[in-house]
């Protein structure tokens, strides 16, 4: 499976519970990492459900709002799914996972949204969003709460992926999948835009949400984008099983 500038993936081999090896041979490994400026990671991180990975191949990363459309659902359904919490790992029609939320009830949302936003505005703004990690420990953590299902991690050119979705990415200070043990207050200025947050830090989030503003320093913990990335096979440099015994995380700890 080609991933484009000479990138090729190959899965040696397969067993019962999922992939356990890829191989990777690709010349952009360090090329993110040498990009001049401040600021985000040369790679980021997305954690697949193996289940997942050829709707993936053909359609790229589709929010969970797409793949609720793309599944067929009624119109109706499609949109109350769109604003609740899945309290539970669901499988589509077409045979796509999406991931519970679990550390997102409606109660605790309702103790930290501060801006008019109600729990079913959340999830369906996060559901209008493709998650990546920039910190590889929290993409650990989220792989520990997705046992015992076969994950993969997709590695990816931070700086490539922004060449071609800057207008479309956001960056957020805190994991927005997690709404417990004291959540930190949120709306929808939460999502500062990339371009917004090179040009101004947090000023944005801190103006809308009237919060104390965040230091120049607090480094970003998930990049955005929104609605889709249709050809992100494009950016993947490495793709990998994730190790689910690995890390002595609590279960449900992220939701994305």
């Amino acid at each position: 499976m080609a991933t484009g500038e000479g990138a090729a993936i190959t899965i040696d081999c397969l067993e019962d519970d999922g992939i356990v090896m890829v191989d990777v041979n690709n010349s952009r490994r360090d090329e993110g990492d040498r990009m001049p400026g401040k600021r985000l990671p040369g790679r980021c991180y997305h954690l697949v459900d193996a289940a997942n990975l050829e709707s993936i191949r053909r359609d790229g990363l589709l929010s969970a709002s797409r793949l609720l459309r793309r599944a067929g659902l009624h119109v109706p359904l499609c949109q109350r799914s769109d604003r609740e919490q899945r309290r539970a790992r669901t499988c589509l029609p077409d045979g796509t996972i999406l991931r519970d939320q679990i550390p997102m009830p409606p109660s605790a949302l309702a103790q930290c949204l501060v801006d008019g936003l109600v729990p079913a505005g959340w999830y369906e703004l996060l559901n209008s969003m493709v998650f990546f990690w920039l910190d590889a420990e929290r993409l650990h953590r989220q792989a520990r709460a997705a046992r015992p299902w076969p994950q993969l991690i997709f590695e990816i050119d931070t700086w490539a992926l922004l060449a071609r979705y800057e207008s479309r990415a956001f960056v957020t200070p805190f994991n927005t999948g997690n709404a417990r043990r004291r959540p930190a207050r949120r709306g929808r200025a939460t999502f500062v835009s990339y371009p917004t947050w090179i040009s101004t830090g947090w000023a944005h989030e801190s103006a809308k949400l009237a919060l104390p503003l965040r230091s120049a320093s607090h480094a970003p913990v998930e990049l955005t984008v929104s609605d889709s990335v249709p050809d992100i096979m494009k950016y993947v440099v490495e793709i990998r099983a994730a190790d689910l015994n690995a890390y002595s995380m609590p279960q449900n700890s992220n939701s994305h």
